[in-house]
C-alpha cells in the first residue's frame, strides 16, 4: 500500500506565504523550489512500486518554472519590484484569492520566516542600487559637460574688430580671441601645441600681415574659411620653421588677394596648395620652397599678376608649374631653383615679361625652356646653371635684352647657345664650366659687354659667336679652355679694356692674335699657363698697363716681342717660368718702360749672355 502527502500542500502554503509584500532575490526562491520538490516527491515505496508518472511530470514541470524564475530574478534587479512580484506569484499560485486560505501554526511560523528574509532581500538590493546609480550619473556628467566646455562650444561672430598686432602661442590665445570679426594689425600664429584654429572661425579680415609658422601639430586651417583678405604678407611657414604636419590650405579658400608676399616654406607634409584657388593678384613676392611633399602648384590658378616669383625651389616632389598657367607678366625676379622632379617650365607659357632676373638653377631633370618662349625681355640677370641634362636653350629664342648679366653656367649636357641667338644687349657675359659645349655661335648679335668671361669649358674648340662683340668696359677673361686654339673670335673689340685681361691656362691655344685692336689695359694684364703659345703678337698695339703685368709659365713662348709698344706699367713687373725666352727680351722690356714698373720680380727664364747687356737689366 502506498502512502503519499498530498502534493497540493505545497501549493497552499506558498499561497498563504504569498499574501504578504517582499523583495525577491534568487536566494529565496532557490527555497521555495527546493521546498516544493520535497513535498512533491518524498513517496515512501512499498511492493515495488514507483510513484505515478502525472505526479512526478506535473510536479518536475513547477519546479523547472520556479527555478527559472529564480534565476532570472536574481541576474535582474533594475526590473523593478512589482513585475518580480508578479511573476513570483505566478508561478507559486499566488493571487488575489490565495488570501483566503487557512493556515496552520506552521503557516504562521513561515510568514514569520519570509519576513526576516525579506528585510536581507531589501537591504542588498538597496545598496546594489545606490552603488551603480552613483558611480554612473557621476562619470558621465563630469565627463561630458568638461569636454563640451572646452572643445566644441558655439562662437558667437559679434566682437567686430581687435585694434593691434596679436601672438598666438597658446590654446588659450585662440579662445580669447573668439568672437572677433577682424584684426587691424598682424596676427602670428606660433603654437606648438595647437591641433585647430576652430576658434578663429569669425575672422574674415587681417589688416597687416598674417604669420602661420612654428605649428608642430597643425594638420590643417579650417579655422580660418572665413578669411576673405589679407592687406599684408601672408606666410605659412619660415620664421620659426614651418608647419610639419599641415596637409593642405583648404581653410584659406575665401581668400581673393593678397597685399604683400606670398610665402610657402617648410612645410614637409603639405601635399598641395588648393586652397589657394581663389586668390587673383599677389602684390609681393611669391615664394614657394622646401615644400617636400608638394606635386604641384594648381591652387595658384587664379593668379594673373604678381610682383616677383623670387623662389619656386627645393620641392623635390613638384613635376610642374602649371598653376602658374595665367601669370602673364612678373615684375621683378622670377626664379625657378632645385626642383629635382621637374622636367619643363610649360607652366609660365603666358608670361611675356620679367622686370627682374630670371634664374633657373639645379633642376636636375629639366629637358627644356620651351615653356619660356613668349618672355622678349628680362630686367635683370639672365642665369641658366646647374641643370645638369638640359641640351640646349632654345626657349630662350624671343629674349632680345637683358639688364642684367647673362650667365650660362655648369649645364653639364649643353652643347648649343643658339637660343640665345636674339639677344643683342647683356651687361656682362659669363660662360662656364659647360663641359660639353664646343661653340658660342648663338652669341652673334651680342656687340657690348660690361664683362666677358670663358671659363672652363673644356670641349669649347672657338669663340667665333662672339665676333659681334666691339667693346668690353670691365674684364676679359679666357681661362681654362683646354681644347680651345685661337682667339679670333674676339677681333672686333677696340680700344680699352676696362679692368683685367686674362689669357690664363688655354692648353691648347697657339696664339692669341685676335687680341690685336686692344690699346690699352686699365687694371692688370695676364699672360699665364699657355704651354703652346708660341709669340704675344696679339698685344702689339697695347702701349699701358694700369697696374700689374703678369707673364709667366707659358713653355713654348719664345720671345717678348708683341709687347713692344707698352711705355707703362703701374704695378708690378712678374715674368718668370717662360722656360725659352731669352732674359735679354726682357731686359729690352723694361729699357723701353718710361713709366713705372713699381716691382720688379724676373727669374726662371732662359739664362743667355746679352752682349751687350742693357743697363736696365736685373
Amino acid at each position: 500500500m502506498l502512502v503519499r502527502r498530498d502534493p497540493n500542500a505545497a501549493l497552499r502554503q506558498s499561497s498563504v506565504a504569498s499574501r504578504t509584500p517582499r523583495r525577491l532575490g534568487g536566494e529565496r526562491e532557490e527555497k521555495r523550489c527546493e521546498e516544493v520538490n520535497s513535498n512533491s516527491f518524498e513517496i515512501e515505496e512499498e511492493a515495488g512500486q514507483g510513484p505515478r508518472p502525472l505526479e512526478k511530470n506535473r510536479r518536475g514541470v513547477l519546479c523547472a518554472t520556479c527555478g527559472t524564475r529564480a534565476a532570472l530574478i536574481s541576474l535582474s534587479v533594475f526590473l523593478g519590484f512589482a513585475l518580480i512580484l508578479s511573476g513570483c506569484s505566478n508561478v507559486s499560485g499566488g493571487g488575489p484569492d490565495a488570501g483566503t486560505d487557512t493556515g496552520t501554526s506552521g503557516d504562521t511560523d513561515t510568514d514569520s520566516d519570509t519576513d526576516t528574509e525579506t528585510d536581507t532581500d531589501t537591504d542588498t538590493n538597496t545598496d546594489t542600487d545606490t552603488d551603480t546609480d552613483t558611480d554612473t550619473d557621476t562619470d558621465t556628467d563630469t565627463d561630458t559637460a568638461t569636454d563640451t566646455e572646452t572643445d566644441t562650444g558655439p562662437v558667437e561672430c559679434n566682437l567686430g574688430e581687435f585694434s593691434g598686432n596679436l601672438l598666438v602661442d597658446t590654446q588659450s590665445d585662440l579662445l580669447s580671441l573668439a568672437g572677433y570679426n577682424s584684426i587691424s594689425g598682424d596676427i602670428t600664429i606660433e603654437c606648438p601645441s595647437c591641433t585647430d584654429l576652430s576658434k578663429l572661425i569669425c575672422l574674415t579680415s587681417v589688416g597687416g600681415d598674417l604669420h602661420i609658422y612654428g605649428n608642430d601639430d597643425l594638420a590643417n586651417l579650417n579655422g580660418l574659411l572665413a578669411l576673405t583678405s589679407v592687406g599684408g604678407e601672408l606666410h605659412i611657414g619660415v620664421y620659426g620653421g614651418g608647419n610639419p604636419d599641415l596637409h593642405n590650405l583648404d581653410g584659406l579658400s575665401g581668400i581673393t588677394s593678397v597685399g604683400g608676399s606670398l610665402e610657402i616654406v617648410f612645410n614637409f607634409a603639405l601635399t598641395n596648395i588648393d586652397g589657394l584657388g581663389a586668390v587673383t593678384s599677389v602684390g609681393g613676392d611669391l615664394k614657394i620652397k622646401y615644400n617636400h611633399a608638394l606635386t604641384n602648384l594648381d591652387g595658384l590658378n587664379a593668379l594673373t599678376s604678381v610682383s616677383w616669383v623670387s623662389h619656386i625651389g627645393n620641392n623635390y616632389a613638384l613635376a610642374n608649374l602649371n598653376g602658374l598657367s595665367n601669370i602673364t607678366s612678373v615684375g621683378d625676379d622670377l626664379q625657378i631653383i632645385k626642383n629635382g622632379t621637374l622636367t619643363n617650365l610649360d607652366g609660365l607659357s603666358a608670361v611675356t615679361s620679367v622686370g627682374g632676373g630670371l634664374v633657373i638653377i639645379d633642376n636636375d631633370v629639366l629637358t627644356n625652356l620651351n615653356g619660356m618662349s613668349g618672355v622678349t625681355s628680362v630686367g635683370g640677370i639672365l642665369q641658366i646653371s646647374e641643370n645638369a641634362v638640359l641640351p640646349n636653350l632654345d626657349g630662350l629664342n624671343n629674349i632680345t635684352s637683358v639688364g642684367g648679366p647673362l650667365n650660362i653656367i655648369e649645364n653639364d649636357a649643353l652643347n648649343s647657345l643658339i637660343g640665345l641667338s636674339g639677344i643683342i644687349s647683356v651687361s656682362d657675359l659669363h660662360i662656364m664650366y659647360n663641359y660639353a659645349l664646343t661653340n658660342l655661335d648663338g652669341l652673334g648679335g651680342i656687340t657690348s659687354v660690361g664683362g666677358l668671361f670663358i671659363d672652363h669649358n673644356y670641349a669649347l674648340t672657338n669663340i667665333d659667336g662672339l665676333s659681334g662683340v666691339t667693346s668690353v668696359g670691365l674684364t676679359l677673361t679666357i681661362q681654362y679652355n683646354s681644347a680651345l686654339t685661337d682667339l679670333d673670335g674676339l677681333s672686333g673689340i677696340t680700344g680699352s679694356v676696362g679692368g683685367i685681361l686674362s689669357i690664363d691656362h688655354n692648353y691648347a691655344l697657339t696664339n692669341i692674335d685676335g687680341l690685336s685692336g686692344i690699346t690699352s689695359v686699365d687694371y692688370g694684364l695676364w699672360i699665364t699657363g699657355n704651354v703652346v703659345m708660341t709669340n704675344l703678337n696679339g698685344l702689339s698695339n697695347i702701349t699701358s698697363v694700369g697696374e700689374d703685368l703678369f707673364i709667366h709659365n707659358n713653355d713654348a713662348l719664345t720671345n717678348m716681342n708683341g709687347l713692344s709698344g707698352i711705355t707703362s706699367v703701374n704695378g708690378e713687373l712678374v715674368i718668370y717660368d717662360n722656360v725659352i725666352v731669352p732674359d735679354c727680351e726682357v731686359c729690352d722690356l723694361l729699357g723701353q718702360l718710361t713709366s713705372g714698373p713699381a716691382s720688379i720680380d724676373v727669374h726662371d727664364n732662359l739664362d743667355d749672355t746679352c752682349t751687350p747687356v742693357p743697363a736696365n737689366c736685373p
